[in-house]
């Protein structure tokens, strides 16, 4: 196994003095909002693969950044888009072929009844789009989450994450469900899913407003990450579909090959969308998001209300977006994802069993959530938790945290990550663990 950093380089006084200035420099000109990863934040410069690089030369294992999904700063995608970039970037209300080529080639990764590409810039935009759609084609308004989701920073997707606005953030006609929790209660919430997707159609409809859409990310990853039963999640799609919704897989974070069995997280359910939303990976960090559509849901919202985004699939975009598809097919990446996936897995069970801390691994190709907690104490498991973050990227690797108790690390490393990589993570969590 490969032995990772076991401290950071040393700062010296006018590295830390210059830090200190970019700090205060960040928080004049972008105000208290911006927030930075990490106790001691990290000033990139640099990217390659799955690495990072920051102002003094020293190198980070990104296990965290999906964006970056093929890996940072691919050759491929680079050249893409810099040809492209010297050639021509308008938008598409101009006749063009590569944005015509890159939605043939798109659609061609989903099943035959998203005969439709609408592109955006973000994956905000594309839920946003998503929703305005479902609530146009259903004629109704209400739409269905999972309680502690995340899925965008408009003013509608906003109110659809409670992740970030909190419950008293969801507007009264929304409806947040328990998200399909396959570790607690012995796995009750998950069993009880599409139950629970059934009792809150009919609660709106006790008051009056009609079902327009459930919106599901297929790692629900905001939630903690879980993969719950096939059977438990196509059921749940078809009470939205009995009651005249319809459903939305937003594949942000679980699509393009992550889970490691095809390149959508949606099918290792079986479930068919109406609607399937994608974002930054898209195009491995070039602002592109994408809207993949049954026909026949944009056949009235087209003429009655329309649909334009200046730049949203630019020649550009197009350019990167082709590329992106090109790498994960051409480098096998889905494969990659599928068996290191499963060799990472190993690795971290193998701490489960050496950590007490360590209560559940839960994994699904490169995308893993690793449950900790102390002794029944939430607040305590939340704050043990960050200090193992902040302890892994002081010893050189990038991980997160999340779920509604922050005591999930959140591990979601770029598609090429390699079986060294994974030595790597796990003997770097092994020694931050040892200090729990």
């Amino acid at each position: 196994m490969l032995v990772s950093q076991s401290s950071p380089y040393p700062a010296n006084a006018d590295a830390a003095a210059s830090e200190r200035a970019l700090l205060e420099r960040r928080a004049r000109l972008l105000g208290p909002t911006y927030r930075a990863f990490y106790r001691n934040p990290t000033h990139l410069v640099r990217g390659s693969g799955v690495w990072l690089y920051d102002a003094q030369g020293r190198k980070f294992l990104d296990a965290y950044n999906n964006v970056a999904s093929v890996g940072h700063c691919h050759p491929r995608v680079v050249e893409a888009l810099s040809a492209q970039a010297a050639t021509l970037n308008t938008h598409t209300r101009y006749l063009s072929e590569i944005i015509l080529d890159y939605a043939e080639k798109l659609l061609g990764t989903v099943p035959a009844h998203l005969g439709h590409a609408m592109f955006t810039c973000t994956g905000s935009e594309a839920n946003d789009l998503a929703i305005r759609i479902a609530q146009h084609s259903s004629g109704g308004t209400g739409v269905i989450i999972t309680d502690f989701a995340y899925h965008g920073a408009t003013i509608a997707t906003a109110q659809l994450s409670p992740a970030a606005v909190g419950a008293k953030g969801v507007p009264a006609h929304h409806r947040t469900v328990s998200a399909p929790d396959t570790f607690r209660d012995h796995g009750r919430a998950a069993h009880d899913f599409a139950k629970n997707v059934a009792a809150a159609i009919e609660d709106m409809r006790t008051k009056g407003i009609k079902p327009a859409a459930l919106l599901l990310d297929s790692a629900f990853s905001s939630d903690g990450i879980f993969f719950p039963d096939a059977a438990v999640m196509r059921q749940a799609a078809d009470h939205v579909k009995e009651a005249g919704g319809i459903v939305i897989a937003d594949e942000v974070q679980s699509g393009f090959g992550r889970l490691g069995q095809g390149m959508w997280g949606f099918a290792n359910y079986g479930i068919e969308p109406d609607i399937v939303t994608m974002g930054k990976p898209i195009g491995d960090g070039h602002p592109i998001g994408a809207v993949l559509v049954r026909p026949q849901l944009v056949a009235s919202f087209g003429s009655n209300t329309g649909y334009f985004n200046t730049f949203g699939g630019n020649p550009v975009a197009a350019a990167v977006g082709l590329a992106v598809l090109d790498v994960i097919d051409g480098e096998g990446l889905i494969e990659n994802a599928r068996n290191v996936g499963a060799y990472t897995s190993e690795l971290l069970r193998a701490l489960q069993g050496r950590h007490g801390a360590v209560a559940d691994v839960r994994h699904n190709g490169l995308y893993f959530g690793v449950e900790l907690t102390a002794d029944g104490n939430e607040a305590l498991a939340a704050t043990k938790t960050s200090a193992v973050v902040e302890a892994m990227r002081e010893d050189g690797v990038l991980i997160s945290s999340c779920g509604p108790r922050g005591n999930v690390l959140k591990i979601r490393p770029p598609l090429p990550f390699a079986r060294d990589n994974a030595e790597q993570l796990a003997e770097t969590l092994d020694r931050a663990l040892s200090n729990w």
